[in-house]
């Protein structure tokens, strides 16, 4: 089943000069790449991307700190494609606390930082990069981040791109 998945690299991974090094890897594991930006968000884009939802979850005080984490730099969206991509991806990401994140993964090979560490800052976790949860998450936040003519397709024999339309 072929899927897209949303990739945001944050911040904190450009500010550390690791987003060739990201990239790579979702190359390596034979991702397509079909939408590709840098920018700096608008404050509606990141409060979109990060919805009433997680503010039920986590509380409205986590939320803000993410979306002014996601304000804070300029972030790489990027929306990747393949087999099953949304689950690879976020085996390849890792947990979402870095120090809990295996080696391998992206966050457990480039950051460490703790919920509590970041709690005690009053701050949103600087973990490098966003993945999509689910396929229907995906589409959501691909949505938020890329216009259709943005992002191209694959034709069946997966040699050359097209423009979406």
């Amino acid at each position: 089943m072929i899927q897209r998945s949303l990739v945001l690299l944050k911040p904190d991974a450009l500010d550390r000069g690791i987003v060739g090094e990201i990239i790579t890897r979702f190359e390596r594991v034979g991702a397509s790449i079909v939408g590709l930006k840098l920018l700096v968000s608008e404050k509606d884009t990141a409060e979109k991307h990060y919805t009433e939802d997680l503010a039920q979850r986590r509380g409205e005080a986590v939320r803000n700190m993410m979306i002014e984490m996601l304000l804070s730099g300029p972030v790489v969206a990027m929306t990747v494609e393949g087999v099953e991509i949304v689950e690879v991806v976020r085996k390849m990401v890792g947990a979402t606390e870095p120090k809990a994140a295996a080696p391998g993964t992206i966050r457990g090979d480039y950051s460490h930082v703790s919920f509590a560490h970041a709690d005690e800052k009053g701050i949103g976790v600087f973990n490098l990069i966003h993945a999509s949860s689910s396929p229907e998450e995906a589409e959501v936040e691909i949505n938020v981040w890329f216009r259709p003519e943005e992002l191209f397709n694959r034709d069946s024999s997966y040699t050359k791109f097209t423009v979406k339309k």
